[in-house]
């Protein structure tokens, strides 16, 4: 009976996680949008927090910094040196 009940719940939890879906953070971006839901991703496309938080707003979510940022050490890649 034991036998039984661990593998009704072994195959219960392994049906119900499902395949696990690879996660990406895109480095050229400082903010990610963290959706929640039925299928819970990110969108890392937001160069400031109050950008993020636009598009969060209404929306089950919520803005995070993107820990994979390369940051460039504090120059604007587009930005000209002074000389």
């Amino acid at each position: 009976m034991r036998h039984l009940a661990l593998a009704i719940l072994a195959l219960t939890t392994v049906s119900v996680a499902g395949p696990a879906a690879a996660q990406t953070y895109d480095p050229a971006y400082p903010v990610c949008l963290h959706v929640y839901g039925p299928i819970t991703y990110y969108e890392c496309r937001y160069t400031s927090l109050a950008q993020c938080n636009g598009s969060a707003a209404g929306r089950a979510a919520q803005c995070e910094v993107n820990p994979y940022f390369a940051h460039t050490g504090g120059r604007h890649p587009r930005q000209r040196p002074a000389y």
